[in-house]
């Protein structure tokens, strides 16, 4: 597989559009966690939880972390006070992680801030062009391989 890089023929093409587009992304959770004192890491494990508790195994798949990398994870965004972990009431082998009060206010304001900084970036879009973005990107993420947000 041929690397995609900076090199002439390479900036302008839609998988290295793709790239700039996930690091922009990325960057702007980045900025958006470390204001709260997070890791890009942990504030996104804190914004799978907005929607309320998530089975272990079901987060580590949408986060792509084996066991052990999850547990530690968990084990410090947990020290920061912001999840905890509960058992599963009918089977006790089970383990679910949500998030406290102050993680509740902590991921919501993450989520809030890195949609708005989503909104900004998209902002000089008409409508036309919003649309069209969003059906795209649509498009392009039903049944991608590795779609975590599913």
């Amino acid at each position: 597989m041929t690397a995609v890089t900076d090199s002439p023929g390479h900036t302008e093409s839609t998988p290295y559009l793709l790239i700039r587009l996930a690091s922009t992304v990325d960057q702007l959770f980045a900025d958006t966690a470390r204001t709260h004192g997070l890791t890009a890491q942990q504030a996104h494990l804190i914004c799978r939880l907005v929607g309320g508790p998530v089975q272990m195994a079901a987060l580590g798949r949408q986060l792509g972390l084996e066991k052990s990398g999850l547990s530690g994870l968990v084990d410090r965004v947990e020290r920061h006070g912001l999840v905890e972990r509960v058992r599963d009431s009918c089977d006790r082998r089970m383990w679910w992680v949500r998030l406290t009060g102050q993680g509740q206010k902590t991921a919501h304001a993450t989520h809030e801030e890195v949609m708005a900084g989503l909104e900004a970036l998209t902002a000089d879009l008409g409508p036309a062009e919003a649309d069209l973005l969003k059906a795209v990107l649509e498009r392009l993420l039903t049944d991608a391989p590795g779609d975590a947000a599913r």
